[in-house]
């Protein structure tokens, strides 16, 4: 259990990743070697994943969702399993969190299953950065609400400075790089819909 009271899964999470990456691949009958390719990662790098004999960061997993036609709320839902369709409470306890091992960005499902719109909330620790290539927003709106801290959010070229209670909707697909400062964590708010 972690201080917040919730319970930190990524043990058991990579396990059910493992699985359901390499399902998703399988249905789009892609090799290891073509999801390599159009992830721009190295096809050991995919073939660790899928045997869960590593990992893998959020910035691996958001180049891996874009070749696979999923976004990473849809990933991670597919891995967190099945939520009866008609519950529309989401209880924090209930929910699991994800630590990502290269920065310690910490992720945590909001919305309930099936929902059009997703909320999902993100501790990025102090100085803290991760990475996602323009592939991973080409299916979605996205739009960012800093809770707590400074968050430099960088859109391809643009970067924005986000405070306390400033919100951002990003543009067209861009590499985004979401940085946290280096004297405080930043705790924000990714609220996604489909294009």
């Amino acid at each position: 259990m972690d201080d917040d009271g919730t319970a930190d899964t990524t043990q058991g999470f990579g396990a059910r990743l493992a699985r359901e990456l390499r399902s998703a691949r399988l249905d789009l009958r892609l090799s290891t070697a073509a999801l390599a390719e159009a992830a721009g990662v190295s096809r050991g790098a995919v073939l660790k994943v899928e045997s869960g004999a590593s990992q893998p960061s959020a910035a691996l997993l958001g180049r891996l969702c874009g070749p696979l036609g999923l976004t990473l709320s849809e990933l991670f839902a597919r891995v967190e399993g099945p939520v009866r369709e008609d519950e529309r409470v989401v209880r924090a306890a209930d929910v699991p969190v994800w630590t990502d091992p290269a920065s310690g960005y910490r992720r945590r499902s909001l919305s309930p299953a099936g929902s059009h719109l997703e909320l999902t909330e993100i501790e990025l620790p102090a100085g803290a950065a991760v990475t996602y290539p323009a592939a991973a927003y080409a299916r979605i709106h996205q739009q960012v609400w800093v809770l707590d801290g400074t968050l430099e959010l960088s859109e391809g070229a643009v970067t924005h400075v986000l405070a306390t209670g400033d919100g951002v909707q990003l543009g067209p697909p861009a590499d985004c790089t979401f940085r946290a400062r280096d004297d405080t964590t930043a705790r924000y708010l990714v609220v996604t819909a489909p294009r």
